[in-house]
């Protein structure tokens, strides 16, 4: 895979979980230009429906 060149040239995605001390679970979508290392945006919710995610990508777009 050829290297990024500039700035949003290619975006990474990954999801974490985690538990918080109540028992209540929550997900966090990070998303990262692979050019920069700066997170482009974080999106934290106890439920990532695709729907949700498809309406952040489109505002960080």
């Amino acid at each position: 895979m050829a290297l990024p060149n500039r700035l949003n040239q290619r975006w990474s995605m990954d999801f974490v979980s985690d538990q918080l001390a109540s028992g209540h679970r929550f997900r966090v979508l990070n998303i990262v230009d692979d050019f920069s290392r700066e997170c482009v945006g974080q999106l934290v919710d106890t439920s990532l429906s695709g729907r949700h995610l498809a309406r952040f990508l489109d505002v960080i777009t």
